[in-house]
């Protein structure tokens, strides 16, 4: 491809991309359909495709070893099989990006999807974003290099079959292509995020016949768009930053303690599935994705007790088990921990002032939180308007990401997503300049 003029090079890769972004939208479908099956037969012992939550199971005290058995196969796969599905796939996809000229091991496309289909099937508090966007990003690489191309146009593909990734799960493609952008191409040009593009739009185009035409989100909303609500929700905006802050804090911080037991790595995901699984125990709507208790915060159908327990075991059992460096994703949980403490904070300040709205503060602590933790300022405003389908939200969206991820730009150097890399000396590119 050295002699191909400038446009044949955008075309060959957005014809690429094209077919990248439907492999990625199959992908997206068997990692759903074995994530189903595993929790039916972790749980419930059936082999079904039928939908199920593990909250639901009725195994009683057995019900904590559940999570142990998964983190043990996941260490196992790990440890015989690749290191590259530790982890919530981001951050190991910037890596590959930044140090190995993009270049994703081939098994990378088997293992991490089948990895967090035992992980989230066997209890595991992630969403299966993460995972698909490495998988989709192990795909684009692979793509890259049966093509014989450069590694940046590789990474341009990598890129395309994370966003088409994300797409397919979420249906939300201008997200979906603002988070490569932001987390993955490290620049902006014709040529990069085109491909992108189509990627994704191919995604979230197939997503309507393989996996679902509703919006991930169906929340009807309504709010005055006046001085006073716009200024109480910027003040919780700050507390958002703040919390985005603890969160990376904590993740890290149980990191570094993991990494003092005296014990193989590949034993650690089971050690951290025993904690989820006791969590479980107490509070089962915990366990799993828990796309459906995002929802509930942000139609407040959740009591505020209710509520408040969700929210401290959740953002425990996650932090626990994502240190633990099983196969998971960050998306799903921050935006669980951002819903609900947007509906508590809206609450209480719906008490002193009635006209304030509950699930708008809910949808802007859901998109803030996510801001601030990644640094993924647009993405994080777009991913709430798509996965929606209320764009009338954009303005107090905007204002209060970029709050959030001010407050995280003061507090702490690094995000959820470079802390570990940045760690082993990797500088990662924060600036982009013509």
């Amino acid at each position: 491809m050295k002699n191909l003029k400038y446009n044949d090079h955008i075309l060959i890769l957005s014809l690429l991309a094209t077919g990248i972004g439907f492999s990625s939208t199959l992908v997206a479908k068997l990692l759903i359909l074995s994530l189903t099956l595993f929790t039916n037969l972790f749980y419930f012992q059936k082999f079904s495709l039928s939908p199920s939550v593990p909250g639901e199971n009725h195994l009683g005290f057995v019900a904590i070893f559940v999570p142990v058995l998964g983190g043990l196969i996941v260490g196992l796969m790990a440890r015989f099989g690749s290191k590259a599905i530790r982890g919530h796939g981001i951050p190991e996809a910037m890596e590959n990006i930044l140090l190995k000229e993009s270049r994703i091991p081939r098994r990378v496309i088997f293992l991490k999807p089948l990895s967090a289909a035992i992980s989230i099937g066997s209890g595991g508090p992630f969403g299966a974003e993460g995972p698909i966007i490495a998988t989709g990003g192990a795909l684009g690489s692979f793509v890259g290099r049966l093509s014989f191309i450069t590694p940046k146009e590789r990474k341009i593909l990598l890129a395309s079959g994370a966003a088409a990734g994300m797409s397919a799960i979420f249906g939300t493609p201008l997200s979906a292509v603002l988070l490569a952008i932001e987390l993955l191409l490290f620049e902006f040009s014709a040529k990069s995020f085109i491909p992108v593009a189509i990627a994704a739009g191919v995604a979230a185009t197939l997503r309507h016949q393989f996996l679902d035409s509703k919006p991930f989100l169906e929340v009807p909303i309504s709010f005055n768009l006046d001085l006073k609500n716009m200024l109480l929700l910027s003040v919780g905006c700050i507390l958002f930053g703040v919390l985005a802050v603890v969160a990376t804090k904590v993740i890290y911080l149980l990191e570094d303690q993991f990494e003092k037991i005296p014990l193989h790595w590949m034993w650690w995901p089971s050690l951290g599935g025993l904690f989820v699984g006791l969590i479980g125990l107490i509070e089962p709507l915990s366990l799993g994705v828990g796309y459906q208790n995002i929802q509930a915060a942000l139609s407040h159908q959740i009591t505020v007790s209710a509520a408040l327990g969700l929210l401290i075991w959740k953002f425990i059992s996650w932090s626990i088990a994502l240190s633990s460096g099983t196969s998971g994703g960050t998306l799903a949980p921050l935006l669980t921990v951002g819903s609900l403490s947007g509906m508590l904070l809206g609450g209480w300040i719906q008490a002193k002032v009635p006209e304030v709205s509950i699930t708008l503060f809910a949808l802007v602590g859901m998109a803030a939180v996510f801001a601030g933790a990644s640094r993924s300022l647009l993405a994080s405003v777009l991913f709430a308007v798509e996965s929606t389908q209320q764009p009338v939200t954009i303005i107090p969206l905007l204002i209060g990401c970029s709050i959030s991820y001010l407050v995280s730009h003061f507090l702490m150097t690094h995000s959820i997503m470079t802390e570990k890399i940045e760690r082993r000396g990797v500088r990662v590119p924060s600036e982009y300049g013509a």
